[in-house]
């Protein structure tokens, strides 16, 4: 655990939060972020002089004109642990998860970003870098291989394998090309144990959407 990683009472009570569809962040997954709209860059900067904490979340429905989407219920708020600015005005940022929440309520806007107020009660056991639960890898890989030869993903298998679980199940659930909904249903899996038999899942039913993992198409 870092220095620098906040303890269960050390969490704040309002969070801003940058609405993404088809983005997840997991305890200790790291997401890299290309911020370019104004009021983003004035969500990182202020979080920089704050507790450079932010909560990623996932748009519940698609946005009308004029007005913000609503939200899901519960999002993951990550720490700023790096940022680079680039000559064009973006900033590059490395947000490392920290723990979910459940969203109270809606606050007022702060300089065009959204805020919220988070419930933290329901997930003190993101902080624990051990996580307990089992993860069964022969059923995973055994579709994980078939998923990756019809998404054209190359993998090294001896890597995976050394891979702890909760780093394999949380990487695989942030990168694989999954539907929102099926990423909500990843982030409130309540425990690893869950999180890998809902990742399994998914993967067998994508690998079923491509021919039964023969790759002759690509799951669009």
């Amino acid at each position: 655990m870092s220095r620098y990683d906040p303890t269960l009472d050390q969490l704040p009570q309002s969070i801003p939060v940058f609405p993404l569809d088809g983005v997840l962040l997991l305890p200790r997954g790291l997401l890299p972020l290309n911020i370019f709209e104004p009021r983003y860059l004035n969500m990182i900067e202020d979080a920089l002089k704050a507790d450079r904490m932010i909560g990623m979340i996932q748009p519940s429905t698609a946005s009308r004109p004029g007005k913000e989407p609503p939200l899901y219920e519960t999002g993951c708020a990550g720490r700023i642990i790096a940022f680079e600015e680039t000559d064009d005005g973006r900033l590059l940022v490395s947000l490392k998860g920290v723990s979910r929440f459940h969203m109270a309520e809606e606050l007022p806007t702060t300089r065009g970003y959204r805020r919220v107020r988070p419930i933290w009660s329901a997930f003190g056991a993101d902080l624990d870098e051990t996580p307990h639960g089992d993860v069964v890898r022969t059923k995973l890989f055994r579709s994980l291989k078939s998923f990756f030869k019809a998404q054209d993903i190359e993998a090294s298998w001896d890597a995976l394998n050394d891979t702890p679980d909760e780093r394999l199940v949380n990487s695989l659930a942030m990168i694989c090309p999954f539907e929102a909904s099926e990423k909500q249903a990843l982030l409130e899996a309540p425990s690893l144990t869950d999180r890998a038999e809902v990742l399994t899942a998914l993967v067998e039913m994508a690998v079923l959407d491509t021919g039964g993992g023969g790759g002759d198409k690509a799951k669009q």
